[in-house]
């Protein structure tokens, strides 16, 4: 199982960042947003992740559980508190980056 798959351990190392995006099947905001926060990840946070991916059409109630108002949306879960939350493709790398509380290098 690659690592976009596992589902992640909440209860994980408090320096592992914990992420869930909520997308709408293969739409191409969400395909994006995938491929921009996979590399994103794989780039400031390489084995420090753990990354959900949830197709609010396949799973509605954790969708309904989470309160989803907008696609795509990452929630991230740890190590930061409370959770935040990113709406879009995750294309602009600075806001993801902060909303990670990562900074990129200048």
């Amino acid at each position: 199982m690659n690592k976009q798959e596992q589902v992640p351990d909440y209860n994980a190392a408090p320096n592992v960042c914990t992420l869930r995006l909520f997308v709408t099947g293969a739409s191409p905001n969400s395909t994006r947003a995938i491929a921009n926060l996979t590399e994103i990840c794989e780039t400031y946070l390489k084995g420090n992740y753990e990354l959900e991916i949830i197709d609010v059409h396949q799973q509605p109630l954790i969708a309904q559980t989470e309160q989803i108002i907008a696609l795509p949306l990452l929630i991230v879960k740890k190590p930061l508190s409370p959770d935040r939350r990113l709406i879009g493709d995750m294309s602009d790398t600075e806001k993801v980056l902060r909303g990670l509380g990562l900074h990129a290098a200048n």
